[in-house]
């Protein structure tokens, strides 16, 4: 393992980081729009059923197989057999197709912080204020210059003093966020309550095949599963940290910061608007339009919106170190170059693919590809068709290749593993079946056959 790679002090510093990674504008946005829309607490009822199964077996594969292989995603799996070299690469393409266009996004984050803190609040409520922000060219992009910037900053400080200080730090914060922002909300807006019970009660005349695509997606979006992050993470991993229970605890991380942005979104948003499901939007429509007119609302709603994006921008800030991560140690070890050099490349690398992202709405707005606008093109090549395909490989590899026997020793070096009699039949039947489900309503939906 190359020296200038450096590694985690410890299971926090690990786990942190890694839930950190999970924690994301997925969480945030997409997880209270779907909850919302297939059900509420039906919803919420298979999405965990899922997490302890599918999600835990797919995130323990990766993290194996990262501190077995002891190398970054590009090399891992070439490591563990050289046929499938290949995956590592398809792996590593991900993150460097995210981390530009997800960068595009947190410096519209940025801004709106920076807006809500200097009391713009009434005017961002507006309705076309958002869409003339990203219409405008100067702007957007100097915001995405500084997200990319803050980002590798930290990366460059390496894995211990950098990664794992920082989300020591900025995972309690978050946390803390979103549980304040959640009760005030419910406890001073009229009819918030309503959207409590429809969102935590589960109502099985509400459950339906797409209730559990739904949570299956999200599910595997929200654990950065399939991006090179986890086994990257994993290849930084003492040897006496047990896996297991570091992937239990990223999962109780994670689809808790999902279950509390719904807590906080949804009976905002019910009350705001009577009930209405569809005022919860989807994707950018609930962050910058739907919640900015909510806060412009309700009491104390400058200082809950300025609480509220401070806590988006550390959940996506968290992410794209870990993007940028995984992307910066693959340059380390394939180029053999230090992490300065590396994050530099790195960072010339994202912004230049990022800003056809940003121009996508403005300048180069005439520009579609598959009938879709640049950064959302970007988006379905990463999440819609290669996440699922390299998910798909990894399980044939893991379950059929390497073979589960494999993978569970690696686990044991770090005490027992009392979920692999699950673990091997996941892997090897249960998850295949589930990442095709995922791949086809993906494609599907993003032609507009079905709707999720």
């Amino acid at each position: 393992m190359s020296s200038n790679r450096g590694s985690f002090s410890g299971k926090i510093g690990f786990v942190l980081a890694a839930a950190g990674s999970a924690v994301g504008l997925g969480n945030i946005w997409r997880f209270p729009y779907l909850a919302a829309k297939y059900g509420g607490g039906i919803f919420l009822l298979v999405y965990v059923a899922l997490s302890v199964t599918f999600g835990f077996s797919l995130m323990v594969a990766e993290i194996a197989i990262g501190r077995k292989s002891q190398v970054s995603a590009i090399g891992a799996f070439g490591a563990l057999n050289k046929r499938f070299s290949f995956l590592g690469i398809m792996a590593s393409v991900v993150p460097i197709i995210i981390l530009p266009y997800y960068s595009v996004i947190g410096g519209w984050v940025m801004k709106y912080l920076a807006g809500f803190t200097v009391g713009q609040a009434s005017e961002m409520a507006q309705s076309d204020y958002f869409g003339n922000y990203i219409g405008s060219v100067g702007e957007p992009l100097l915001w995405f210059a500084m997200f990319m910037a803050i980002t590798a900053v930290i990366v460059l400080f390496g894995v211990e003093k950098g990664i794992e200080k920082v989300s020591k730090v900025m995972m309690p914060v978050l946390v803390v966020l979103i549980l304040g922002i959640a009760i005030y909300t419910i406890c001073t807006m009229d009819g918030a309550w309503e959207g409590v019970a429809y969102y935590i009660l589960p109502d099985f005349s509400n459950f339906s095949i797409m209730t559990v695509v739904a949570a299956m997606g999200q599910l595997f979006y929200s654990m950065s599963l399939a991006m090179g992050i986890m086994i990257t993470f994993g290849s930084y991993m003492k040897k006496d940290i047990s896996i297991a229970k570091s992937a239990t605890q990223i999962e109780i991380f994670d689809t808790g910061i999902a279950f509390l942005a719904g807590l906080m979104i949804i009976p905002a948003v019910f009350a705001f608007s009577g009930g209405d499901e569809s005022a919860l939007g989807q994707g950018p429509g609930l962050m910058f339009v739907t919640l900015p007119k909510v806060f412009d609302s309700m009491p104390g709603g400058t200082i809950i919106g300025t609480a509220f994006f401070f806590m988006v921008f550390l959940a996506a800030l968290t992410s794209a170190i870990s993007l940028m991560e995984t992307i910066v140690a693959m340059f380390i070890d394939k180029l053999n170059v230090n992490r300065k050099i590396s994050c530099l490349i790195v960072l010339g690398i994202c912004v230049l693919i990022g800003i056809p992202s940003s121009l996508g709405y403005s300048l180069w707005s005439e520009v579609t590809v598959l009938g879709m606008q640049l950064l959302d093109f970007f988006d379905f090549a990463s999440n819609s068709l290669l996440m699922p395909i390299v998910a798909l490989i990894t399980c044939i590899f893991a379950g059929y290749v390497l073979k589960p026997k494999t993978l569970v020793e690696e686990i044991e070096l770090s005490g027992k593993f009392n979920q692999k009699a699950m673990f091997s039949v996941v892997i090897r039947y249960v998850a295949p079946i589930c990442i095709l489900l995922i791949l086809a309503s993906s494609v599907l939906s993003a032609f507009g056959v079905i709707s999720i």
